[in-house]
């Protein structure tokens, strides 16, 4: 190929390029929706409660609580929960407080509970009183070419998850569950869409991920009820983030809720996996992610698992998915019976 010829070749690829990143920002900041809360970050001196109330004070503002460290949160009532309109007077006023190094009016996010609800199986019987287990292919070698994920192995060895501290960032989960209770943790367990300390999904029909994702996780084993989870002895939490308004700061209260005492956060949701998006952390959840690693466990660092997602079917990219895709997270695909 001819100098000139290539340099228009990659000039032009590097046109197309620049139109097609452009088209997705003009495309997402269409779909943007603005609520009433702002997040606000202190100054080092300022990195405390009593500043944080005092700022809300000053403007009229109520506080709404710590995010992650010298991050706070402030409602402001008299502009709409939900809008396609940014606030700029509000953002201006909060920035030009000697106080405030950062602030950010939250927006919506997109996120999608990731599970596969129309999996088939097969069965072979097992020894385990639970009447669910002989279902449960991929822990009892009822894959094809009997397969399975070879668990029962370390069980004998004794890796049952005792010890172990797992929340799920997800819809909320049923802490009277009788496959769950026993093994229910309320330190790891917290509502952040209303803002109390009790999990429990609405009774809907449409909240049932979270209390799934428990069960495949910690459901109680040799109890003659349902099925077993995987680390059927660890103690399991869950963060009810998922049934509500879904922004930045909720993901990063999430991210960061109790990090010496939780193990491992497990959230099996994300961007839409429609071979379209490209979304992932904003600034708090990514600062939860790096103070996690950093210090979560006492200094052990918090393990991050993220479920890849559910795209394959419409050539959907896991690496456009800036959660399962961080250098922060492990992320978990999976494979089908057959």
């Amino acid at each position: 190929m001819k100098p000139k010829l290539k340099t228009l070749v990659i000039n032009e690829l590097f046109l197309v390029l620049i139109i097609l990143t452009i088209s997705v920002n003009v495309c997402k900041c269409e779909d943007k929706q603005f609520t009433n809360t702002f997040a606000v970050h202190l100054r080092p001196d300022k990195c405390d409660e009593t500043s944080a109330k005092q700022l809300a004070l000053r403007y009229g503002y109520q506080y709404n609580g710590q995010i992650i460290d010298c991050h706070y949160s402030m409602l402001v009532h008299h502009i709409a929960e939900r809008s396609a309109d940014y606030s700029h007077s509000h953002h201006s006023q909060l920035s030009e407080d000697s106080d405030v190094l950062w602030v950010e009016q939250q927006e919506m996010k997109i996120r999608k509970k990731r599970d596969n609800p129309n999996s088939e199986y097969r069965f072979s019987a097992k020894p385990m009183p639970d009447p669910l287990y002989k279902d449960m292919w991929y822990l009892n070698k009822g894959a094809l070419g009997g397969y399975d994920m070879n668990v029962k192995g370390a069980w004998n060895m004794g890796y049952t998850g005792r010890g172990v501290v797992v929340t799920i960032l997800d819809d909320g989960i049923q802490p009277n569950h009788p496959d769950l209770a026993n093994n229910y943790d309320p330190q790891a367990s917290y509502d952040i869409n209303d803002n109390d300390p009790d999990p429990t999904p609405q009774d809907n029909g449409d909240n049932k991920h979270g209390t799934r994702c428990a069960g495949e996780v910690a459901a109680q084993a040799y109890n003659e009820y349902c099925g077993v989870g995987i680390a059927f002895n660890a103690s399991i939490g869950g963060v009810r983030m998922l049934d509500g308004t879904v922004t930045d700061e909720v993901e990063a209260r999430a991210l960061s809720m109790n990090p010496n005492h939780i193990d491992i956060y497990s959230a099996s949701w994300g961007p839409e996996d429609d071979g379209k998006t490209v979304d992932g952390p904003g600034r708090l959840a990514q600062r939860a992610f790096i103070d996690g690693i950093r210090k979560g466990r006492h200094g052990r660092g918090s393990v991050f698992i993220w479920a890849s997602g559910n795209g394959g079917r419409r050539l959907d990219n896991c690496n456009c998915d800036g959660y399962t895709n961080s250098i922060y997270t492990l992320s978990i695909s999976s494979a089908t019976q057959n």
